[in-house]
């Protein structure tokens, strides 16, 4: 009878034992296991995030609308009377700008090529912003395409900088006055377009 007891007492011991290590062994792995659910699940969320949204390209802004499309400046009988003068076309497309200056010089440069005579033309492009009645212009000197001059020749490289005071006389007529420019620029409207955003 003690010897049933004795074995009884044992086998419940052994089992008490086998709990008290199956209990042990849920409660070391369940960190574990916690963990590895955790990252898989910020993972698939990240994943989903990604594949529901997608990165906006850096766009164009709209710019002045009185000012879009391509101005003119004539030549005036004042400007006739200067050893050196320029003459613009400007284009504003939303917030960016392409200049074509026509230089016209008297002076006598001898046997230089870039001048051809007294007549050469220069090219800007870049962006514009205007505040009350001044108008920015900030970019960089082009090649006749508007692609960035990549090296020096006769004339101007690099970043260009300039603002102008406006003044709006007519739907199609406006007048700059620069920082580099004496004479007002008068200009008038060739061709009128809108704004539409397109990637940089």
């Amino acid at each position: 009878m003690r010897k049933a007891e004795g074995r009884k007492l044992k086998a419940g011991k052994r089992f008490k034992a086998k709990s008290v290590k199956r209990k042990a062994f849920r409660k070391d792995a369940n960190p574990f296991f916690g963990s590895v659910f955790c990252a898989f699940f910020a993972f698939s969320l990240s994943l989903l995030a990604l594949s529901s949204c997608s990165f906006n390209p850096n766009m164009q802004k709209k710019g002045e609308t009185y000012i879009q499309g391509e101005w003119q400046q004539d030549s005036s009988a004042v400007q006739q009377k200067l050893v050196t003068f320029s003459q613009y076309h400007m284009r504003f497309d939303c917030d960016s700008f392409f200049v074509k200056m026509d230089d016209h010089s008297t002076v006598n440069y001898g046997s230089d090529t870039c001048m051809k005579s007294g007549h050469w033309a220069e090219y800007v492009r870049g962006t514009y912003h205007q505040q009350h009645d001044t108008l920015f212009l900030k970019g960089e000197f082009t090649n006749a395409n508007f692609s960035i001059k990549t090296k020096l020749d006769c004339f101007r490289a690099g970043p260009y900088q300039e603002f102008f005071k406006v003044v709006k006389s007519a739907d199609t007529l406006l007048q700059l006055s620069g920082t580099s420019n004496v004479i007002p620029i008068p200009l008038h409207r060739t061709k009128k377009t809108s704004c539409i955003l397109k990637p940089l």
